[in-house]
């Protein structure tokens, strides 16, 4: 009975424990105020990549571009390879604008959800909130959206970015084959919805 106890409280502590708490993270004594995202701050490159979108067990496949405008301004789109657009958003400081959409796409939860997808993905600088340690990475906390986001940075480069809600990870966006602020590699992986998107680089 006792060893039973022990481990319904074990279950509890685990379950509600924070996202660092889960992960051993160690708080970081380096003072950062605010966070950097390199990969599509320049306004004189376009974007371009291969994409595949899986989502409410469709998968669409094209052409993904990412330009951006002015400071905190980006326009992103997604397109079939002959050119007919599947989605078209609008970022501007903190609006966001469907300038269209594929009418199978049309749906308020999913619009949310990439909003905050490529939220995360454009922001350039966040300020933050806490700061840590962990294995060879150090991980700033900040809150896009008001939604929390932990972004991993290993000698200095940005690899991952985890969003958490209720402390348990919801999605997480890995870059890889990086080149000169430029992840020619992109994946976002949701663990409580059907979405899943993959982005490489054409160059």
């Amino acid at each position: 009975m006792r060893s039973l106890l022990s481990s319904l409280c074990l279950f509890l502590w685990v379950g509600c424990a924070s996202y660092p708490a889960k992960n051993g993270f160690e708080p970081r004594t380096e003072s950062s105020q605010e966070l950097q995202n390199p990969y599509f701050s320049n306004p004189e490159k376009d974007y371009v990549y291969k994409a595949k979108i899986d989502a409410f067990n469709k998968s669409f496949g094209g052409i993904f571009i990412v330009k951006k405008l002015g400071p905190e301004h980006h326009r992103i789109a997604f397109t079939t390879e002959i050119g007919n657009t599947i989605f078209d958003f609008t970022f501007k400081e903190n609006d966001f604008v469907v300038n269209r959409i594929l009418k199978e796409l049309d749906k308020k939860v999913l619009i949310n959800i990439l909003k905050r997808d490529f939220k995360a993905l454009i922001q350039e600088q966040s300020q933050v909130k806490n700061q840590f340690n962990v294995n060879s990475h150090t991980v700033l906390q900040s809150d896009i959206l008001s939604k929390k986001h932990y972004f991993y940075y290993k000698k200095g480069q940005l690899n991952r970015i985890a969003r958490v809600d209720r402390n348990q990870k919801k999605v997480e966006f890995f870059f890889s084959n990086i080149d000169d602020q430029f992840a020619k590699e992109i994946e976002i992986a949701h663990y409580n919805f059907k979405l899943h998107i993959t982005l490489k680089s054409f160059k």
